[in-house]
């Protein structure tokens, strides 16, 4: 989970201005965590206390308003009773990897992502969208290959992950959609060599690049062991106290369930 944190930070200088390119600082001094991170971690919150999604959701989107919520969202976070409004939005992807760490099975993996989206983004190609990252999450710290993960997200999903970054980036521009954003996330990871390789592969893309590297972050952090040290210090030194204390905890209580594949990457 704290790849996809990191990937928000690293993607969020340059979310609204896009870059082409995989040369760019990795921590450049204006990064900060977004609303992908806040949401992450209130999905980690509510895996380890045992309340609702949406109370976890809610609860902690509000503790920061200004955060870079989509204007849905930000109606969602207002409302004393917050009902969801059929969105398609990649943020139902952006906050889903905890459930890919926590959870053991495909079927616990794909029904915990489902509800984590339903409590705002019920449309079906959000819903999907969350349970593609999620699913790549669980397949990627469980041993497959990446030729696994492209063909197993292929055939759940229908995605189109057959294309490279290279081919991508040309023409990619800025998409808040699930279906137009978590299949080039997942590329950036599959064309990959490293945690860090993969991130920078999905700012390179030059679109909604906070949520694309923290999908892909997610996904890299699984399959190649965690992530470095000096991006998880960077990472504790701009994430609140509140949102660090709770990522800490998540991280430490599911550790094992990316330590197989520590000892040989």
């Amino acid at each position: 989970m704290i790849g996809a944190i990191a990937g928000d930070i690293i993607g969020s200088v340059y979310e609204h201005r896009p870059i082409k390119t995989k040369d760019f600082p990795l921590f450049h001094p204006r990064c900060r965590c977004t609303d992908d991170s806040v949401l992450t971690v209130a999905v980690a919150d509510a895996i380890l206390s045992g309340r609702s999604y949406r109370d976890a959701l809610h609860e902690i989107g509000r503790r920061y308003p200004n955060a870079g919520y989509g204007g849905s969202f930000i109606g969602w976070l207002a409302s004393p009773d917050p009902q969801p409004y059929n969105s398609w939005g990649n943020g139902a992807a952006m906050r889903v990897s905890p459930v890919g760490f926590a959870f053991p099975s495909a079927g616990e993996v794909l029904e915990q992502a489902r509800r984590t989206a339903e409590v705002s983004h019920n449309h079906p190609e959000g819903v999907k969208g969350a349970q593609a990252s999620a699913l790549a999450v669980l397949l990627a710290r469980t041993g497959a290959g990446k030729e696994a993960i492209r063909s197993e997200i292929t055939r759940c999903f229908g995605y189109n992950l057959n294309r490279t970054v290279a081919e991508i980036r040309p023409s990619y521009s800025f998409e808040i959609s699930c279906q137009n954003t978590v299949p080039e996330a997942i590329i950036a990871f599959l064309d990959s060599e490293s945690y860090e390789d993969a991130v920078r592969n999905a700012v390179s893309l030059g679109g909604d690049s906070d949520t694309l590297a923290c999908i892909t972050g997610g996904v890299a952090e699984a399959f190649y062991g965690g992530i470095p040290e000096e991006i998880r210090a960077e990472v504790e030194a701009r994430l609140p106290g509140d949102l660090y204390e709770i990522t800490d905890r998540f991280v430490r209580t599911y550790r094992r369930q990316i330590g197989g594949r520590q000892a040989d990457r």
